[in-house]
């Protein structure tokens, strides 16, 4: 095998880790995550969820390292990210009982990417377990709620925007 060119411009010193190690993908993830959140917070105006969002920017932030460094996120913050949904699920009401489709205000679209996110970072957790490796089950406790929490927060979003969810109706269930 041919050595791997390192270029003295690597924007990250993981980049080139191994094709089965998937702790630089988490951390990948997670930055995107975090980024997303950002574009979201800036299609926002309530004061109250901008500062929400602000926390979980930093949140998703402290989980990145978790698979190279013990997890530095706390259960009182996984406590507080499944208050926050549980919030939201009340306030999306009969909304979140249906399957519906991804649309509606930019902000509601933005959420449901990040509550995408959320499940792809699961995945690759399960993947990284099944691999043999260590991963804080907290860690995958906060993945699981985020992508709640967003799904919840696109709902509302509409709800607030004043659209209406489309349901989405199975060919195949």
């Amino acid at each position: 095998m041919k050595d791997l060119y390192r270029s003295p411009y690597e924007a990250y010193p993981f980049l080139s880790d191994g094709i089965d190690d998937l702790r630089c993908d988490f951390e990948l993830m997670t930055d995107e995550m975090a980024s997303r959140i950002g574009l979201l917070r800036a299609l926002i105006s309530d004061a109250a969820l901008k500062e929400e969002l602000l926390w979980l920017c930093e949140l998703v932030y402290h989980m990145n390292p978790a698979l190279r460094t013990p997890l530095k996120v706390t259960k009182e913050e996984r406590d507080r990210l499944l208050a926050a949904s549980e919030r939201l699920r009340a306030e999306a009401g009969e909304r979140c009982r249906r399957f519906v489709l991804c649309q509606g205000c930019e902000a509601a679209c933005q959420a449901h990417l990040l509550r995408v996110q959320g499940k792809q970072l699961v995945r690759l957790l399960y993947r990284h377990v099944r691999q043999g490796h260590e991963a804080d089950p907290l860690l995958i406790d906060l993945a699981n709620l985020l992508s709640g929490y967003f799904f919840y927060l696109a709902l509302k979003l509409n709800a607030s925007s004043g659209v209406d969810e489309i349901d989405f109706v199975s060919r195949n269930y």
